[in-house]
């Protein structure tokens, strides 16, 4: 009988490890930026979808994209445009949209799809053609020169439409008070000055933080974390 049990357990295992198995292969796969490039320039016709909000796709976005998402009114029809035997490229502000997307049209019998890790803010800030509206607020000219006329930066770079962005607002505003003229803030968002955050070829995710001491960075961060800790402890290194 414990034997019987036994076997039957394993069954019961292997079953499921094979469901959990399938489920995987059927998932999205996000990819890096790399891979998401390389496979896109070896398409013909790369079908890529910009998976944000109308407003923020006006504003700027991968060349030759299209626009909709899961809570498009059109849905259903832009999907039935696209190719299912061709991959599919997604991409959004983070991993939000971009990877629901991507799952939902695999369910609905597509080949292959990709969501690209950190989004609009990966591509356009490691240089990748796109298009943008209107001419940048800040340039890379004017950024350096920021950087070598103060001895001590903060930048912070990120998006209106950036939810963990908004959050990096009220430290920004505490850490002002404390440091005031000591310390130079610069906010760049990818709405206002999207070519300088492409020269800078060094933002993978929004937010990033860059802290310059002397020219020179001090510290990097991707993402929110314990932001005032950081740089309290970065400025009083001398």
């Amino acid at each position: 009988m414990k034997n019987k049990i036994f076997k039957n357990s394993i069954v019961t295992a292997i079953l499921l490890f094979t469901i959990v198995g399938f489920s995987q292969e059927k998932s999205s796969n996000t990819v890096s930026l790399e891979v998401f490039y390389s496979k896109i320039q070896s398409e013909k016709n790369p079908q890529i979808i910009d998976a944000r909000g109308a407003e923020e796709f006006a504003l700027n976005h991968i060349n030759g994209a299209v626009n909709f998402n899961l809570e498009s009114k059109d849905y259903a029809a832009q999907a039935a445009k696209l190719d299912k035997s061709k991959p599919v490229f997604t991409y959004s502000i983070g991993a939000g949209r971009s990877v629901w997307l991507a799952d939902d049209l695999l369910k609905k019998g597509f080949k292959e799809a990709y969501s690209l890790e950190g989004g609009i803010a990966n591509w356009i800030g490691n240089g990748k053609p796109f298009y943008a509206n209107s001419k940048s607020k800040l340039t890379l000219a004017e950024y350096k020169k920021i950087i070598a006329e103060n001895k001590d930066v903060l930048v912070d770079i990120g998006s209106k439409y950036c939810a963990p962005c908004k959050k990096v607002k009220p430290i920004l505003e505490t850490i002002k008070a404390q440091y005031g003229n000591n310390l130079k803030i610069v906010e760049i968002e990818l709405e206002d000055s999207p070519q300088v955050i492409a020269d800078l070829k060094t933002v993978k995710v929004f937010p990033t933080l860059i802290l310059y001491k002397d020219g020179k960075i001090v510290f990097k961060k991707e993402g929110l974390g314990d932001l005032k800790n950081d740089v309290d402890v970065a400025l009083a290194v001398k």
